[in-house]
């Protein structure tokens, strides 16, 4: 990575020689861990949340659909504004910002329960999705710039590591204290007792986004407090080529649609994975058994995040990408065309070849945007909205030709992100 995000603020103080620069952001990566590790708690959660909302309202697959496509959908609203934001407020200032409006989101989803209105939901969703932009905005690229550029995109995989241990505890908290509501038999309950365990099922979402909001809160205060190592000097640093904007640079541009496509099809698979082992002919699993199988899907990613940062010192990025795209396609294609436990573990392994995606097409997308890199961390956080918009095509094919045949569109996605890792990616 070439380019480097500065600040307003990160020209005003130059850092200490006494200080050692490689110590300072070696603890700034330590703190930043907990970042990723909340923002991917809190995007899976959105897993339990799509079933568990599907029954409380009685809702289609394309209904319940509408979850992801409010979380995802802030990205879209909120990454160029945020984007912005850092620029002028800084990433210490952007991240306690961003924690606060998350905390705020997670807070909302009790007087949702309480009213048991669906929009409130999606509204909450959408406040805490805010705030979660926002971080993303400021950390991602800071990320890659607390170090070599020749190694970015294997920090990024390290610190995505700690977001997929995120991603693989939320199933298990999730079928725990929300998914185990939806137990309670109704069988012969009359209209006022159904009514009562509906409403009991909406509040299960209570304590657990309580929990959440006092931990975005907690963390907040402590981003505040920490003084982390300002990086500065990338609006002196010249981009590869000339040009006025981010969007003149070919392989970003082609690193959004990666990214629209990679986080699309992502969650897509992830929002159907409880409905899909559900089913009969897959596993046959009740909504909290199937759950607990989410975390293998998440926990795959977290393991090839951790495989993937250290391989990637040593594999073209590139490459690396591309083979995963295709093993990933095979799995898909094997999911489809199967039944049982075979489709089942099937597509709960694409989530170990979906490790270093993201991470690495974002890495690549940003390399030699120098002082465009600001604004091209905006511009991917933005193509993010794709998990708002995918899930909802997956979900419509889901209630035409059924859930199982739906799982043929992530496999389109999977192959221009291969197109991408051979080719896409290098500088025009």
């Amino acid at each position: 990575m070439a380019g480097i995000i500065t600040n307003n603020a990160a020209t005003t103080r130059p850092a200490s020689p006494a200080s050692s620069p490689a110590a300072n952001y070696q603890f700034a990566l330590v703190a930043l861990t907990s970042l990723f590790f909340m923002w991917g708690f809190i995007t899976c959660l959105n897993d339990i949340l799509v079933p568990h909302l599907k029954n409380v309202f009685q809702l289609n697959y394309t209904q319940s659909m509408l979850i992801q496509f409010c979380f995802f959908g802030a990205y879209f609203v909120a990454s160029l504004p945020a984007g912005a934001l850092v620029k002028r407020i800084g990433y210490k200032w952007g991240i306690v910002l961003g924690l606060v409006i998350a905390a705020i989101g997670c807070g909302l989803f009790i007087p949702a329960a309480s009213y048991r209105v669906y929009a409130l939901f999606l509204g909450a969703l959408f406040v805490l999705a805010s705030g979660i932009t926002l971080l993303q905005v400021a950390a991602n690229p800071y990320v890659t710039v607390l170090g070599p550029p020749d190694t970015a995109a294997s920090r990024l995989n390290l610190t995505q590591a700690f977001n997929s241990l995120g991603t693989t505890l939320a199933p298990m908290f999730g079928a725990f204290l929300i998914l185990s509501a939806a137990t309670a038999a109704v069988s012969g309950a009359t209209p006022e007792q159904l009514d009562a365990i509906k409403l009991a099922e909406a509040s299960a979402v209570k304590f657990p986004y309580m929990l959440l909001a006092i931990a975005f809160l907690l963390l907040a205060a402590l981003f505040a407090a920490l003084k982390l190592p300002e990086v500065d000097g990338s609006e002196d640093l010249e981009p590869i080529t000339g040009g006025g904007s981010a969007w003149q640079y070919r392989h970003l541009v082609l690193g959004a649609v990666g990214i629209f496509l990679y986080v699309g099809a992502e969650v897509s698979i992830g929002s159907f994975l409880v409905n899909f082992m559900s089913q009969p002919d897959i596993a046959g699993f009740s909504e909290a058994e199937a759950a607990h199988y989410v975390s293998y899907f998440w926990g795959g990613a977290m393991i090839g995040r951790f495989i993937g940062s250290a391989a990637m010192r040593y594999v073209d990025d590139g490459k690396a990408l591309a083979f995963n795209a295709v093993v990933v396609i095979a799995l898909l294609l094997l999911t489809v065309f199967s039944g049982g436990h075979v489709a089942m573990w099937s597509v709960l392994a694409v989530g170990l070849f979906n490790s270093i995606m993201f991470p690495t097409i974002f890495s690549l997308a940003l390399y030699g945007l120098g002082k465009y890199t600001s604004q091209g961390s905006g511009i991917l956080c933005l193509a993010i909205v794709g998990g708002a918009l995918l899930p909802l095509i997956q979900g419509g094919l889901a209630d035409t030709i059924g859930i199982h045949l739906a799982f043929l569109m992530p496999i389109a996605c999977y192959a221009y992100i291969a197109f991408y890792g051979l080719k896409g990616h290098r500088p025009a």
